[in-house]
């Protein structure tokens, strides 16, 4: 009895150990795409988040910068930017991919910087596209119907206290109509020391509904990808620099001010160790954040909590749900990527 008795301990004690290492899976659900990468769980609060058998799919590869994905649902169609192409394509599951807007974020002529295009693609509360234009170095709205894109654009806001900005990366409504955006200088030709430069920070912003602009915060070094929280009173915001690579939760007030901020998460100690920076992220209906970063895309509990990571591989620069949340798109680098979620 003894003999059993510790044996059994000896097991519990085993198992105990194996349930706090990190586990990488290789993906084992059938597919007929090719995959590439690998699901690397930290904690197994994951496996309530998503599939940790299923394969990362190659939808479609090739391009130049993939960025900005966003689901189209009564097209059952995904689309996201090619930045240095000046395009914007599409991908479905009927017809594959293909181009579906091109300008899409510069419009005039002899481009002199590498990042023309468009970068983060959304819906306003009519159903319109909304594009962060690097060229044009505006917030514009797409004037043609979704189903039959056409280059007519017209700038919601372009400046602010009559300076141009930098090149607004990505943006997000809330469900009262108001606009979050941020204006880091990857487009600019020159980046920081750009002459053009007309704003000496990188901002982030607010506008409503009746073109109101605030500067919510300027003390981020490159402000990059952002997403609410589902009760709207969370903002988060990635910082795409390799000195500061970090994700910041901006608690707002009902007015959509910040009112209190902290770190929510620090992986600048991993940019020497795998591709990509803090980046593009969404938040699901349950408050955990998909969160492009160095190899990947990184995976928190509302509270913080590193729950694993979706390995692609790749410099990692955006994520986007379809429309019931049953899979995750990724743009990395030259692939469009998908994980189906639970």
């Amino acid at each position: 009895m003894k003999k059993t008795v510790l044996i059994l301990l000896a097991a519990v004690v085993i198992w105990s150990c194996k349930e706090k290492q990190p586990m990488e899976t290789e993906s084992q659900a059938e597919s007929s795409l090719p995959s590439k990468g690998s699901i690397e769980v930290i904690d197994r609060q994951l496996e309530m988040v998503l599939n940790v058998e299923a394969p990362i799919e190659v939808l479609a590869e090739g391009y130049s910068w993939s960025e900005g994905p966003l689901w189209l649902a009564k097209q059952k169609m995904l689309i996201f930017s090619d930045v240095p192409k000046n395009t914007i394509y599409s991908w479905s599951e009927e017809k594959g991919a293909g181009v579906y807007l091109t300008p899409s974020g510069f419009t005039g002529e002899n481009f002199a910087g590498s990042e023309p295009g468009s970068n983060g693609l959304t819906l306003n509360n009519q159903g319109e596209l909304v594009l962060c234009q690097h060229g044009n170095r505006a917030v514009s709205v797409m004037k043609a119907e979704l189903s039959k894109p056409e280059p007519k654009y017209e700038f919601l806001v372009e400046s602010y206290e009559g300076k141009r900005f930098n090149s607004p990366n990505d943006l997000i409504f809330d469900r009262s109509g108001n606009l979050y955006f941020t204006d880091p200088p990857y487009g600019l030709p020159g980046g920081m020391e750009d002459p053009g430069k007309e704003i000496p920070f990188q901002g982030i912003y607010r506008m409503t509904p009746q073109g109101e602009i605030t500067l919510l915060t300027a003390e981020l070094s490159r402000p990059n990808g952002l997403a609410l929280s589902p009760d709207e009173k969370t903002l988060y915001v990635a910082n795409s620099d390799p000195e500061k690579a970090i994700w910041m939760a901006y608690e707002l007030d009902e007015a959509g001010v910040i009112q209190s901020k902290k770190v929510f998460y620090d992986v600048t100690e991993w940019v020497p160790k795998a591709p990509g920076l803090p980046d593009g992220l969404k938040v699901d209906d349950k408050g955990n954040l998909f969160a492009t970063g160095p190899g990947g895309v990184w995976v928190f509990s509302p509270e913080g909590k590193h729950l694993g990571n979706i390995k692609t591989g790749e410099a990692t620069a955006n994520c986007a749900f379809n429309e019931d949340k049953s899979a995750l798109y990724m743009t990395a680098d030259s692939y469009l990527l998908r994980l189906k979620l639970k």
